[in-house]
């Protein structure tokens, strides 16, 4: 082994980036595996937000209008 390391010079330095810039690397690498596990299985995942944001706001509008009867019970005058 030792002929081999004088091929590659002296340099017993291991180049690390500065922390800054390492943690900025490993939230660009958590953001991207994060995408594609949400993504994985899905042909089109525009299509599939787009279904949610739709679900979302029918549950919404569903909550308004039951919010202005609750309970459920009305007033009956004879």
């Amino acid at each position: 082994m030792g002929a081999f390391e004088s091929c590659f010079g002296d340099n017993n330095e291991v180049a690390t980036p500065d922390p800054e810039v390492r943690r900025q690397q490993m939230l660009d690498a958590a953001e991207r595996r994060k995408k594609e596990s949400e993504e994985r299985g899905i042909k089109n995942p525009e299509r599939v937000k787009e279904q949610q944001r739709k679900k979302k706001e029918a549950e919404d509008l569903a909550a308004q209008h039951t919010g202005v009867n609750s309970g459920g019970l009305k007033w009956q005058v004879h």
